[in-house]
């Protein structure tokens, strides 16, 4: 914070504890030209009458204790600005230090996963159960509470990776993310290419199609895009580029949908956690999925 704004919070906040605390003393003195417990002359209701008489001194001493507690807390405290107060008090120091407390309180549950592979800790029944809760915590909101995603977010029960499915990559994936990058054609193809490309995507996995548009789409494909996809369009996990033989589509498989893809690109992308659960949970995370998977590892191979 700037000494500008530490000022001006500082002078407004002192300034207006000052005027309570002279509000206080001008108000408990007796003004009036009526004598104490004289009636003021208002009445209400016909019989209530209003007298002349101070506020109490307990309530007064409890306004002025307010008053001396504002001015320790703001001098043990942050409350004027960038002064932090002789504490060194913070909102997240406190966080800090309750996460750290957590973790140490937590760190012999995890211990005894440390030294086993990711294919042990999939047929581990106890590693499956925290995995569950730490997918469930922070992967579901976009992968689904059973993991098979959704438009855009993709399916981790099926066998059908990205970027590869072996543990060392499953697990590399949800530590450090990927971003997903599929380049706009639009521009480069025009709308007749974009059809023609689309159509020609459709056929490598079966679907029936115009094979006249086809051809002239493999031609736009093997040119444009076989460098990620490869001529046979299986796809690349080094890039992350998907299989377009096989049945699996991440936005959706109909001409709109392709056709929009190769036209405007897609850009999705899976965070880092390395940072937000640590490897440990990182590792549980990863060996529920594998568990999930139908390319689930074998422990006697590892």
């Amino acid at each position: 914070m700037s000494l500008g704004w530490t000022l001006y919070i500082s002078i407004i906040t002192i300034v207006n504890i000052l005027a309570f605390l002279w509000l206080l003393w001008w108000t408990a003195k007796n003004r009036s030209n009526k004598a104490e417990n004289e009636d003021t002359g208002h009445v209400w209701d016909g019989d209530i009458r209003e007298l002349n008489r101070p506020l109490p001194k307990w309530w007064l001493n409890l306004f002025y204790i307010t008053i001396v507690f504002a001015f320790v807390y703001l001098v043990l405290y942050p409350g004027l600005g960038s002064f932090a107060g002789t504490k060194q008090w913070s909102s997240t120091g406190e966080h800090d230090a309750d996460v750290k407390a957590a973790e140490d309180k937590i760190a012999p549950i995890f211990a005894r996963f440390r030294q086993q592979s990711l294919a042990e800790l999939v047929h581990d029944a106890d590693a499956q159960r925290l995995g569950a809760s730490v997918f469930a915590n922070n992967c579901a909101t976009c992968h689904g509470s059973d993991a098979k995603g959704a438009k855009g977010y993709p399916n981790l029960t099926d066998g059908d990776w990205l970027w590869g499915g072996d543990p060392d990559t499953v697990l590399t994936t949800i530590l450090d993310g990927r971003q997903a990058a599929m380049p706009a054609m639009g521009a480069v193809l025009g709308d007749d290419g974009v059809a023609a490309a689309a159509v020609y995507v459709q056929s490598l996995s079966g679907r029936n199609v115009d094979d006249a548009l086809a051809a002239r789409g493999q031609a736009h494909f093997q040119t444009i895009c076989a460098a990620c996809h490869g001529a046979d369009g299986k796809g690349n996990p080094i890039l992350g580029a998907p299989n377009l033989t096989d049945n699996t589509w991440l936005y959706g498989s109909d001409f709109n949908t392709v056709a929009t893809t190769i036209r405007s690109g897609r850009n999705g992308q899976m965070p880092a956690h390395r940072l937000t659960l640590g490897e440990d949970r990182v590792r549980l995370a990863a060996a529920w999925v594998l568990a999930q998977s139908a390319t689930k590892p074998d422990v006697e191979a590892h």
